[in-house]
């Protein structure tokens, strides 16, 4: 398909861009790794650990680079991008250690330059620069939007809300939707009105109870400074894909502000960072939608594919990396592992590959290679065998966030208790058609199941280790070696 004038424009930018990195990193060799998931997946947590495990020496066997003592040392140094947010780590570090809290979740784009001195294997002493950028999935989800019309996304966004479960928590947009008139004269307060019951239609499917995944645009759920601008009111109206909107109608005015979206909000992220990007990993939630049934599964596996589907892949040699710079390696990652036991780690990986298993078979013919993992990047429980009547059940042990409830019973924070995490489906068709699905996990002291995961806090370390404690792990050094152990060969 030929490229209209503003995408010519676009990509020269791009390539111009690409040029000046690639003189760059002649000199500094660096690899800029974006981490990105959708809501509550833990990139924060996965930062924060990935930098302290570098910085301090942390316990990372697979991580060969580390374990074999080739890396001198890891410091933090200022990033290079003056109008991006520094990403607080300090702050977070003291949230996960002192505090034992969760830090809060990513809203914004972030960036943290990490520079590693390490000793080739033949000897020769390098430096690798890491510039991590943190960004929401979210984002990712609205790339598609810049190849749409606003009469395409109008479309393919009621088609899709009137499915469910999403129907039912439509039900009072929809209404309001049936009384608008899209070539009636545009107006402000009906626009306005209109977009606050779409928000909340969004808001709705997010919700830990239907955990939704396909939710743009992006920023409707997380508007920054943008809330309330014209460029986040607007909304889906029942218009023809083909149809022309008439000048000055409320049809007119969703369309500019649908293109406004777009120019102030999707394009300057893809055109300075996202397309920038070397390395990459999507962290998934994969927990919270076995929770809220086979419906979720398949959102959440339509969003995976989108995402991949995003970025520029494939190997990269010279010439890409003058002109149109590509990603090399993505890695997805099902976090929260230390919720389930490790008998379960092969499966649910092999249920997040089932998900990407057509777009991941695209992006390794073109070059890149594309690999899933589960791990949790602090590990906040650990294993035990619990006996129960008879029976001894492979078990978690771990202290439940404040306020949780499961089988009738508050935690407070403090108490360790033991739960039963269950067995995920040998039968992943099962998962996904709904028949045989997970069911959640019970305290050891309980008769009837809870149909979800307990929230716990991040663990109580070692007193001897107060001065420099390590942060526990699952597979983290197994992440950092796919990602970046090619890089410090």
């Amino acid at each position: 398909m030929a490229l209209g004038f503003s995408e010519i424009v676009e990509e020269a930018r791009l390539s111009a861009r690409a040029l000046l990195d690639y003189g760059d990193n002649l000199f500094n060799p660096t690899v800029r790794l974006g981490v990105t998931g959708l809501s509550r997946a833990g990139k924060t947590v996965f930062i924060t650990a990935l930098v302290h495990g570098l910085s301090r020496g942390g316990r990372f066997p697979i991580f060969e680079p580390l374990a074999t003592g080739r890396i001198a040392r890891a410091r933090l140094e200022p990033q290079p991008d003056d109008a991006v947010p520094r990403f607080a780590y300090e702050d977070h570090l003291r949230t996960l250690i002192e505090q034992r809290l969760w830090p809060n979740s990513t809203t914004d784009i972030s960036e943290l330059r990490l520079v590693i001195d390490y000793q080739r294997q033949n000897g020769a002493d390098r430096t690798l620069t890491l510039d991590i950028i943190d960004y929401p999935g979210e984002w990712l989800l609205d790339l598609p939007l810049l190849t749409k019309s606003y009469e395409q996304w109008s479309s393919e966004s009621l088609a899709l809300s009137r499915l469910d479960p999403r129907a039912r928590l439509a039900a009072e947009w929809h209404s309001h939707l049936a009384t608008l008139d899209a070539q009636a004269h545009e107006n402000e307060q009906v626009t306005l009105a209109t977009a606050k019951l779409f928000t909340e239609y969004l808001r709705a499917c997010r919700d830990e109870r239907f955990a939704m995944s396909l939710l743009p645009p992006g920023r409707f759920l997380m508007p920054g400074n943008l809330a309330g601008s014209p460029a986040l009111t607007f909304a889906p109206l029942e218009v023809p894909v083909d149809g022309l909107a008439p000048d000055g109608s409320l049809w007119a005015m969703m369309r500019r502000r649908y293109e406004a979206y777009k120019d102030v909000v999707v394009r300057p992220f893809f055109r300075d960072h996202f397309s920038r990007l070397d390395r990459q990993i999507v962290l998934v939630d994969a927990l919270a939608a076995f929770n809220a049934g086979p419906e979720a599964l398949h959102d959440l596996q339509a969003a995976l594919a989108g995402i991949l589907d995003c970025f520029r892949i494939g190997r990269s040699t010279m010439f890409s990396s003058l002109f149109r710079p590509r990603i090399d390696r993505i890695l997805f990652a099902a976090t929260k592992a230390d919720h389930l036991h490790h008998s379960s780690h092969d499966r649910i990986e092999a249920i997040l590959k089932r998900m990407l298993n057509r777009a991941s078979t695209r992006a390794e013919a073109a070059g890149a290679a594309v690999d899933v993992v589960a791990l949790a990047a602090v590990r906040a429980t650990r294993e035990a065998l619990v006996q129960r009547g008879r029976d001894k059940l492979p078990s978690i042990l771990g202290r439940p966030v404040k306020g949780e409830i499961a089988t009738g019973e508050t935690f407070d924070g403090e108490t360790e208790v033991a739960t039963f995490p269950g067995d995920l489906p040998a039968d992943l068709d099962a998962l996904f058609q709904g028949d045989g699905a997970f069911r959640g996990l019970t305290t050891a002291t309980a008769e009837k199941a809870d149909f979800r995961f307990l929230r716990f806090r991040p663990p109580l370390l070692d007193s001897d280790d107060a001065g420099d404690p390590a942060l526990p792990h699952i597979r983290l050094d197994r992440a950092l070696q796919f990602l970046i152990g090619d890089k410090l060969q």
